[in-house]
């Protein structure tokens, strides 16, 4: 089963009318950047939805990850529903209102690549200008991005999460 897309416009349409808008991204990338009013599903979690008083609109950052999951999001809508075209993105693009929190921490998956990417440029560097022996760190970070990417559970995500910049954002605070 496949949802239909609609635009931001008929989107915004259909949620003045009484549409559930339902955002499938993680809790972090939520807290920090959101369609006002919508509600947070992230799609690990989302099984049913039960009863809506209307249909239902999915969306995440690009739209990309709800075209991919069409058949599990018709699935657990049980009503009519759609998934927003271009997703958060083609929404503030067109010019809708969203709601911003700077204050909370960038996602988890943007730190990890931060972090990875700074790791490896750092024992590239190290390892011309101290020691060769510091290309292992490269290859140790190279070697968890791989498991990450075979495993589905990146251990440099999960350690990040724990860190007292991303308390706030697990909690909603």
């Amino acid at each position: 089963m496949t949802l239909k897309t609609i635009s931001p416009a008929e989107a915004k349409k259909l949620v003045a009318q009484g549409a559930t808008l339902i955002d499938v991204r993680g809790p972090d990338e939520h807290a920090r950047e959101r369609i006002s009013g919508a509600s947070n599903k992230p799609l690990g979690e989302l099984k049913t939805l039960g009863a809506t008083p209307g249909p239902v609109i999915f969306h995440c950052k690009s739209g990309a990850r709800t075209a991919a999951n069409a058949s599990n999001l018709a699935s657990a809508a049980q009503c009519e529903a759609y998934i927003l075209e271009g997703g958060l993105e083609a929404w503030k693009a067109a010019g809708l209102p969203v709601s911003t929190d700077k204050s909370q921490p960038i996602e988890i998956m943007r730190q990890v690549q931060i972090t990875a990417g700074s790791l490896v440029l750092l024992g590239v560097l190290l390892s011309a200008f101290v020691s060769p022996s510091f290309i292992w760190l490269s290859a140790f970070i190279g070697a968890g991005l791989v498991f990450s990417g075979v495993s589905g559970s990146c251990m440099m995500a999960q350690m990040l999460g724990q860190m007292p910049w991303n308390k706030r954002a697990a909690t909603g605070a």
